[in-house]
């Protein structure tokens, strides 16, 4: 019984030595993907070393600043979600919506917009607000639901923090602070069908009640008597109503007026409480809100806020004029261009000087005002404009900021030469001592103004200096990754060279030949010491263990491919011997590829590339083809309707709508075109155009098999529609239905193994297998996709076709390895040449198209969950995903059956063509392992992820999926060129 390999590769009686080199062959080519699954395993946790490692440390001493701070308590006050310009701006009658606010700005204290970072969420805008510092990158591994590391925060240097609001905010800084009192509503509280403001209220209501049970409450008075006091309140109710309403919805505008109101009742309750003007008040929001009720991304709705703060120590309100007009330029961390815009007239604010602070600089605000030692953490600069000290006191509070990132900084520096064998200091903050002594000096000669100059700058090279030691380790750790896919994709290459195509006769000598090459033992031991060094370097730096597998993956990669110089140095050889004319020829196919699959790069975020691409193709290919085959011949016609047909999909929207019609109809396209199909294979069998694609040596099992499964199909589209109709009357699907869709899925299934085996018949009948479980799990447009995909693929197949029957070998493929002996074909095989590089690539094309044709894999439409109920209705999350991913892998099983097909007619080895697919696939990797992003919103960090674990999981992902394939296409046969020659004559 003869053995079957996992890709259809099926081995034939030889000679001893062909079967020696065979077994030796695919032992090495299991070592190969056993080699790539390992590499890519571990280059893809690189990333999580590179770009998400947590900016925190610790160790670092607090910093006191050195006078007395002007505020004892301070209340911050953060409206989630409240955009700056619907705060400011007045309504339709020309009343402004937060009334108390206005008069501060114009009366008591200073305004400005307070710049968020993406990701504009609520969790790393308060910790901006409350600590300082912006989004842990390292929080992709909680999924950006808390921050991994421990952090300091104004709280926690407070004396005592009252705090009240959101139960998703107010435990992420109080939960385990001891010298707190606070408390949150129930997270049944936050219901989008209702107007969320009570939230606010309640927030209010409950330091109201407190503030009030005070003084009865001799203990609880104490507390409120102290200095350093932080109040804190979470106003969540324009967040909850942007997302319900959306920020221009009456609801939302009308909440404005509500956080005005708390503001003023606030101020009043502790003024009237304390009675000593020493209470400090800061009004801002966390993020903004996009029209659509949605934030998160950098977009200027959702970075700007609003900015109020009034109170002790407090700077009151300047006019504005062309000396203090604030231009920063890219000083802001939202990186849009609306910074150097004048405020908007409609604010009427344009009399008044406007101070704009980056969000993280609010925590050193705060812990200045209060006397506090900034957050240890804090990235924040001090706004001085804020403040009211005297000359000197300006400058010990912006000293004692640049200490306390300077602290970080040395901190960072420490860490880092510790675990150095070779340590690179930042060479600017070389002789920070000294710096800091000449302020004091400075500061002692009331020399305040130059004493301010250096303190700022001081600062600005700490913040440098901390974004160096950030990314101290990215430029040895992208090296060698780099390398290291470098290295695996040359390993690929040669392979394929060396084991199908026939250079390896041409251009060593016999006994010289890859097979039989002694191994150059001088290369693994230099390889082995290199190694042995690095791992001692890395050793000796205290690397983490990743390190060494990242540094071990290339070096031994890197000493395999010196391995082969014998080869390679015949192979340079060879080129320099060969006409120019093939030179140029190998550049431009490599050029040609390269470009197109950078293309489908920037496809993973501009879809409408694919529509370019295949209304190019379809005026190209059809283009070659017309001198080529006769003119009576409808294909090069069919090519061009057939990819431009496909090339609409991706401009359609990625959120299917629900067409149960089209999808209905969808099932009626795909039998017409099985039925085409049907007619070409039974009425074309004495055309020799087609007898490259027929072959009717078997014949079909059963008689009546492709009637059984335009029946399945159209069955599917019927109960499509019924089980549609059942839902939409709120009725409950019955079981039958059930069951009938379950069996229809199944046999249909199954049925394409009983088909014949010639290219056409089996491919018609695995097309229309798997159309029914499609129709029934889809739910728009996507059913079209199907018969569309189908098309194209066909296309395909005819343009090889075409190709074959142009290109007639007048060589058979017997006296061909004859003479080639070394190289070890499957029968039948011809070796690779370097115009086959179409065939992976056009593979790549089609295998993205299949991700990106509705949508893409990580889409919200790829995944909507009706598309499930027509097998079942009960919520079950693992047959649930299991039918979703189902679906999404039937247009790659269509793609992966046709390439399979297709390595059978044009006679190319099907596992060289792999490994050239996977090389193609890594030339992306590299891309996108150059594109992860971490910084931006959690969707955009969050897609740059999932774009470079998807490519680079293809190695597993395309073999699995040869593997399920094999099962239809290993039965298909196609004719030889001298079979169909023979038939001819």
């Amino acid at each position: 019984m003869e053995e079957q390999g996992i890709l259809g590769v099926k081995p034939r009686k030889q000679s001893a030595a062909r079967i020696r080199g065979r077994r030796w062959l695919k032992r090495r080519e299991i070592w190969l993907v056993a080699l790539g699954i390992a590499l890519h395993a571990v280059y893809m946790l690189s990333i999580f070393d590179i770009y998400f490692k947590s900016p925190i440390v610790h160790g670092m001493d607090p910093v006191s600043p050195r006078f007395t701070p002007p505020a004892k308590r301070l209340v911050l006050l953060v409206a989630d979600g409240l955009r700056a310009d619907k705060f400011f701006e007045p309504d339709s009658d020309g009343n402004y919506r937060a009334p108390f606010l206005r008069s501060v700005i114009k009366g008591q204290g200073r305004w400005g917009v307070s710049h968020a970072r993406p990701p504009t969420e609520s969790r790393p805008g308060h910790v901006a607000i409350i600590a300082g510092f912006y989004e842990d990158p390292s929080a992709v591994t909680k999924g950006w639901k808390a921050n991994p590391v421990e952090f300091d925060s104004v709280f926690n240097k407070s004396r005592h923090t009252f705090s009240y609001g959101s139960p998703d905010i107010v435990p992420i800084f109080c939960g385990a602070l001891p010298h707190s009192s606070w408390n949150t509503y129930p997270h049944e509280f936050e219901d989008f069908a209702t107007d969320a403001s009570f939230l606010d209220e309640w927030s209010f209501d409950q330091f109201k009640s407190i503030v009030n049970n005070s003084k009865e409450d001799p203990k609880l008075k104490k507390l409120f008597q102290q200095d350093q006091v932080v109040i804190f309140l979470h106003l969540l109710g324009c967040d909850s109503n942007g997302h319900a309403h959306r920020p221009y919805s009456s609801i939302y505008l009308n909440n404005v007026k509500v956080v005005d109101r708390i503001a003023e009742g606030v101020y009043n309750l502790l003024e009237n409480y304390f009675k000593d003007n020493q209470t400090a008040y800061i009004f801002t929001a966390d993020h903004g809100m996009s029209d659509k009720g949605s934030h998160g991304d950098g977009h200027w709705s959702n970075t700007d806020t609003p900015l109020v703060v009034w109170g002790a120590g407090v700077k009151h309100p300047r006019p504005s004029s062309s000396h203090n007009h604030q231009n920063h330029g890219e000083r802001f961390v939202d990186e849009h261009d609306m910074h150097d815009t004048p405020t908007p007239t409609d604010w009427g604010l344009n009399n008044i000087e406007r101070v704009d602070v980056n969000q993280a600089d609010i925590a050193p605000l705060m812990s200045t005002l209060l006397g506090l030692p900034c957050p240890v953490n804090s990235v924040g600069s001090l706004p001085l404009d804020y403040m009211d000290l005297n000359k000197g006191d300006e400058v010990e509070a912006v000293l004692a900021n640049t200490k306390q990132i300077l602290s970080q900084f040395l901190r960072k520096s420490q860490l880092k030469q510790e675990s150095s064998f070779r340590f690179k200091p930042f060479e600017p903050l070389s002789h920070h001592a000294s710096i800091l002594e000449q302020i004091d000096s400075l500061i002692s000669n009331k020399d305040y103004a130059h004493a301010m100059q250096l303190s700022q700058n001081l600062r600005s090279l700490a913040l440098k200096g901390l974004h160096y030691f950030q990314t101290y380790d990215w430029f040895m750790l992208m090296t060698i990754i780099t390398l290291g896919y470098i290295g695996w994709m040359v390993c690929l290459i040669l392979h394929v060279l060396q084991a199908y195509t026939s250079l390896p006769g041409k251009i060593l000598k016999k006994e010289e030949a890859v097979f039989t090459r002694d191994l150059p033992s001088k290369v693994y031991l230099c390889g082995s010491l290199v190694m042995a060094s690095v791992f001692v370097v890395l050793y000796l730096e205290h690397s983490p263990p990743l390190y060494h597998a990242y540094f071990a993956m290339t070096v031994f990669l890197w000493t395999n491919i010196f391995s082969e110089y014998r080869f390679l140095r015949a192979f340079c050889r060879y080129l320099q011997e060969k006409e120019s004319y093939h030179v140029f020829e190998l550049f431009v196919t490599s050029l040609v590829s390269i470009i197109i699959l950078e293309l489908l790069v920037k496809s993973f975020t501009n879809r409408v590339i694919y529509t370019w691409c295949f209304l190019i193709f379809g005026i190209i290919s059809p283009l070659y083809l017309f001198k080529s085959i006769p003119s009576k011949s409808g294909i090069p016609v069919f090519l061009c309707v057939a990819c431009w047909f496909l090339s609409i999909f991706t401009l359609m929207p990625a959120e299917i709508p629900d067409n149960t019609f089209l999808v209905s109809m969808s099932g009626v396209i795909i039998i017409v075109i099985g039925g085409v199909s049907r007619y070409l294979d039974m009425h074309t069998k004495d055309n020799k155009f087609w007898l490259y694609l027929i072959n009717h040596v078997s014949k079909p099992k059963f008689p009546f098999l492709f009637h059984l499964q335009a029946l399945l199909v159209g069955l599917a589209s019927v109960l499509v529609y019924i089980s549609t109709s059942h839902r939409t009357e709120n009725r409950e699907l019955l079981p039958l239905h059930q069951l009938m869709n379950w069996s229809i899925a199944g046999l249909s299934m199954v049925l394409p193994l009983f088909s014949a085996t010639d290219l056409l018949s089996r491919l018609t009948s695995i097309f229309l297998g798997f159309a029914p479980p499609f129709l029934l799990l889809s739910i728009g447009y996507e059913a079209v996709f199907y018969g569309a995909l189908g098309l194209a693929l066909f296309g395909w197949i005819l343009f090889e076709n075409t190709l074959l029957y142009v290109k007639k070998s007048n060589k058979s493929l017997t006296s061909f390895e004859a003479e080639n002996d070394n190289i070890l074909l499957e029968e039948g095989d011809r070796c690779l040449k370097l115009s086959d590089m179409r065939i992976p690539i056009v593979f790549m094309v089609f295998f993205n198209i299949a991700f990106f044709g509705t949508g893409n894999f990580a889409s919200i439409a790829s995944f909507e969950i009706s598309s499930v109920y027509r097998f079942i209705t009960i919520f079950s999350p693992f047959l649930m995903a299991a039918l979703l991913i189902f679906k999404l892998f039937i247009p790659f099983m269509l793609v992966i059956c046709a390439f399979s097909a297709i390595t059978k007619l044009v006679r190319v080895p099907r596992l060289g063509c792999y490994f050239l697919v996977i090389l193609c696939s890594d030339v992306m990797t590299i891309h996108f392992f150059f594109l992860v992003k971490n910084t931006g919103s959690w969707m955009e960090i969050g897609n740059s992820i999932s774009h470079f674990g998807i490519v680079s999981a293809q190695v597993v992902f395309v073999l699995l999926l040869f593997a399920l394939t094999n099962i239809y296409t290993k039965d298909i046969q196609t004719q030889s060129s001298n079979q169909v020659s023979q038939k001819t004559m």
